[in-house]
């Protein structure tokens, strides 16, 4: 029947053939496209497009409200509206923690207040009913009391430690890869290039290294270009990463802004103590391992070394013994 439809001198085998190529063909076609890497550059600069309107849209006028997608973001912006928590005079100080933690945007701010709010009565409910309803642990009113405290207290302080943990990973990358950005960086300046150029320019080059690094030297770029004061957007960068090396250059590009001095030379030699500065906590981390392995090395490898070494000794020791 479907040698009616094939053309003339064409058998089933040979159709069989050509799908067979077709479909192969297409397989190989999927997965080469799938395993393609993609261009993080056209992404990160539609990220940084995005960024750079909301900057200019807060410095040249009043800030509009985006509508919440969701219906959790939402209730979230409810709650910490109607209670006001955004008033509050500590909201600075947070905005700046979770900065440095990477988190930017407004959401962030909400999230974190109602997190705030919300984890002591979570935590505390579910200690509550643990240990009062299901009666899990047998313990005496005291103890049960002070377990459930201890739920509230710890849901109170959750969103301060992960927060903190973020912003400690976070600098830890950064400080890891700013050597490398240091030195791309004196390449540029002694090409001629601009403060803002510069920025721009690394942090396309170390972006697929260290993202988190790239995004505030690319961020600060864009600051540059548009910011009335340059020395705020260096300032906003210290805030915003807030360890030492990055400190040193900031105050060093400050210099450089305020007095016109040549910046080649000082960030080669912040390049040169930051990679000591990493060299040196390596060594310390080296020197600290005989230490942390005395423990582990008691208690795991010890033991059975014993029992490998005088166990035959005892063995045979027990069987003499017995014969007696």
């Amino acid at each position: 029947m479907f040698e009616i439809l094939l053309p003339e001198g064409v058998t089933i085998e040979d159709a069989i053939v050509v799908l067979a190529a077709c479909s192969s063909l297409a397989v190989v076609t999927l997965v080469w496209f799938a395993l393609l890497p993609a261009d993080p550059g056209i992404k990160r600069a539609r990220f940084l497009a995005q960024q750079r309107q909301a900057m200019r849209a807060g410095l040249t006028g009043p800030l509009r409200r985006r509508r919440e997608q969701s219906t959790s973001s939402s209730f979230m912006h409810q709650v910490v509206n109607q209670l006001k928590l955004m008033r509050s005079n500590q909201t600075e100080k947070i905005v700046t923690r979770l900065t440095q933690a990477g988190w930017r945007s407004k959401d962030a701010l909400v999230k974190y207040l109602f997190m705030k709010l919300a984890l002591p009565f979570i935590f505390g409910g579910i200690a509550v009913f643990l240990v009062f309803g299901l009666e899990l642990y047998d313990l005496d009113m005291m103890r049960k009391t002070l377990a459930c405290l201890g739920a509230v207290v710890l849901g109170a302080y959750m969103p301060d430690i992960v927060t903190k943990n973020a912003a400690q990973k976070r600098q830890e990358k950064m400080r890891k890869s700013l050597p490398d950005a240091l030195d791309l960086m004196v390449i540029c300046a002694e090409a001629g290039l601009s403060l803002d150029s510069a920025l721009s320019r690394v942090s396309k080059e170390i972006e697929k290294n260290d993202p988190e690094l790239a995004d505030e030297l690319g961020l600060t770029g864009l600051e540059l270009g548009f910011l009335p004061d340059r020395q705020t957007a260096l300032k906003n960068l210290a805030n915003r990463t807030n360890f030492p090396i990055m400190r040193g250059l900031v105050n060093t590009l400050l210099q450089s802004e305020r007095y016109g001095t040549p910046v080649a030379h000082s960030l080669r030699v912040i390049s040169t103590e930051s990679r000591d500065e990493r060299m040196m906590k390596a060594e310390e981390k080296a020197a600290r391992l005989p230490a942390m392995l005395t423990v582990p090395m008691i208690v795991f490898i010890l033991p059975p070394l014993f029992v490998v070494l005088i166990g035959p000794a005892v063995l045979s020791t027990m069987d003499a013994l017995s014969g007696i």
